[in-house]
């Protein structure tokens, strides 16, 4: 049986403009990246990781509204050579990016001071 569920995180931001905030331990495919824009200033900075394996999960600067992203990875062959869609390269085979028993890390820089927003993250 498969069923997701929703790591939601309130964010505000210190005098600075920055935040770094966690979900609780999860455990699947990371499914979407929900950002709701409370009061950000336009321009945030998002630096979304696993906490422990450190995978990329959403790295973007300058994101002035809310938006969701269904953030994937490059897959690779068993001997580590990029998988592709077709002879010129250009385009990656991709798919989920996965969190077992780690938190995700949520980093911000440049929202403003003492401002809010929320992340959901939905986790299959």
């Amino acid at each position: 049986m498969s069923f997701a569920k929703r790591e939601t995180v309130a964010l505000t931001t210190d005098g600075s403009g920055d935040d770094t905030d966690y979900t609780g331990v999860v455990n699947g495919r990371i499914l979407a990246l929900i950002y709701t824009k409370t009061d950000f200033t336009n321009g945030v900075v998002f630096t979304i990781t696993t906490e422990d394996t450190l995978q990329n999960i959403w790295v973007e600067t300058a994101v002035d509204a809310s938006k969701t992203c269904a953030p994937r990875q490059a897959t690779h062959s068993t001997v580590g050579v990029a998988s592709v869609y077709n002879d010129d390269g250009d385009e990656p085979v991709e798919d989920y990016i996965w969190a077992v028993d780690e938190r995700i890390k949520i980093v911000i820089s440049a929202g403003g001071a003492t401002k809010t927003g929320t992340i959901d993250v939905l986790i299959g």
